[in-house]
This record gives C-alpha cells, sequence and structure tokens, in this order.
C-alpha cells in the first residue's frame, strides 16, 4: 500500500486494465466462431497472462475471476494459471433445531436461543459449491456442467430439501445441524463425486449475513 495516498493502486488503473485486456479479449472471443458461453473457463485462462503484465506496477494480479450469471462463475489464481476453480450456487430449504443432548434444557437456551425452539425452525440455505480442474482444449471446460448439476442435485439437494435435518436425516441424528456442521457434512457428501474435477470447497449461506464454508482440509 502507498502510505501517501492510503491506495494499493487507483481504482481508475484497475478499470483500464479489465477494459483494455481482459474486456477487449472476451469480446473478440464472443464474436469468433468458435464461441461458446461454456468455454468460459478456457476464455479466462487465456486472458489471464495479459491481465496479469498489464496490473499496475505497484501490484500483483492475485485471481482474476468471470460470472456467466448469478449462480456460476469461474476463477484462476496466481501460481495455478491452468487450474480453474468453478463456483455453482444452489439451493434447498430446510429445518432444524439447535440442540445438544448432553447440555441441560437451561444451557441449551442459553447457547442457541430461538434456534433452540423446540419444534425447531426453517431456512432457504444456499449452497456453493467449488471445484478444481485443468480445460479440456477441446471443449473448453473443466467438467460437463449437466454431471456437475445433476450430482449436486442428487447427493445433496434432493437428500436435503423440504426436510428436518434433526428427524428425517441421519447426517444429523446425532451431530448439531449447525451451518458449519452442514457445511463439513455436505463436503463430505460430494468428496470424489466430481470426477474429472477435485472439489475444492463448500459454502453455505444459513442468511444473507451468516455463511460457514468447509474446505476439507481438519
Amino acid at each position: 500500500m502507498d502510505e501517501r495516498s492510503g491506495f494499493v493502486c487507483t481504482i481508475s488503473a484497475l478499470d483500464t486494465m479489465l477494459r483494455d485486456v481482459v474486456g477487449a479479449h472476451l469480446r473478440r472471443r464472443a464474436g469468433s466462431r468458435d464461441a461458446d458461453a461454456l468455454g468460459a473457463a478456457g476464455a479466462l485462462r487465456e486472458v489471464f497472462g495479459a491481465a496479469a503484465a498489464a496490473c499496475p506496477a505497484t501490484c500483483r494480479l492475485a485471481e482474476l475471476s468471470l460470472s456467466t450469471s448469478p449462480f456460476l462463475r469461474y476463477a484462476v489464481r496466481a501460481g495455478e494459471i491452468d487450474m480453474i476453480h468453478m463456483t455453482q450456487s444452489f439451493e434447498f430449504s430446510a429445518a432444524h433445531r439447535l440442540h445438544c443432548a448432553d447440555l441441560s434444557d437451561e444451557e441449551n437456551r442459553r447457547t442457541f436461543g430461538k434456534c433452540n425452539n423446540p419444534n425447531g425452525h426453517g431456512h432457504n440455505y444456499v449452497v456453493e459449491v467449488t471445484i478444481r480442474g485443468t480445460v479440456d482444449d477441446a471443449t473448453g471446460r473443466i467438467i460437463d456442467h449437466a454431471h456437475f448439476q445433476r450430482t449436486v442435485g442428487e447427493i445433496v439437494i434432493d437428500r436435503f430439501d423440504h426436510k428436518h435435518l434433526n428427524l428425517d436425516c441421519p447426517e444429523f441424528a446425532t451431530l448439531n445441524p449447525t451451518v458449519e456442521n452442514i457445511a463439513r457434512v455436505v463436503f463430505k457428501r460430494l468428496a470424489g463425486s466430481l470426477s474429472p474435477c477435485e472439489l475444492a470447497m463448500v459454502r453455505i449461506w444459513e442468511t444473507p449475513k451468516t455463511f460457514a464454508e468447509y474446505a476439507g482440509k481438519t
């Protein structure tokens, strides 16, 4: 950071880089005969090097991401330019009760407040699944998108949607269904099921202000 200005770099410099390098490349690609909306992963990989070279001298480009819809985005990170991270959002609605059997009723109420309501309460959970893989040069993709959506739908969404997590789902019969535990359970259910990609992270939004993420490290 520049101590005098308080900037890492000016927004105008970043804006110029994005317009002149990234935007121009994507516009050229969109006009080409082989343009494909699902080839966004390949396009992002192609443009990362040029964007890094055009980055203001005071900075280093750490990550470049591209959203093709409000629910789907791709990212390339410095140091692993051949690896694409793809994140898709899904949703399920479920009820749960936060309660620990080894705590007294008073301790549960004090710890979990209204979330300890005996009849439970509900959330519209947003599930962000991030996978990482290399681009297939023939398709411009890292995974068959229909396979990705179907797998998450069958393993996670169908499993938990419109359920009472404590009562209907064996995963939470004895495990308190906090957003942290839900993120960990979803990750473990999906791990190994999204070949040829690797599952990188699961993020669960319980409310617009609260999320937990799990990357399988611990």
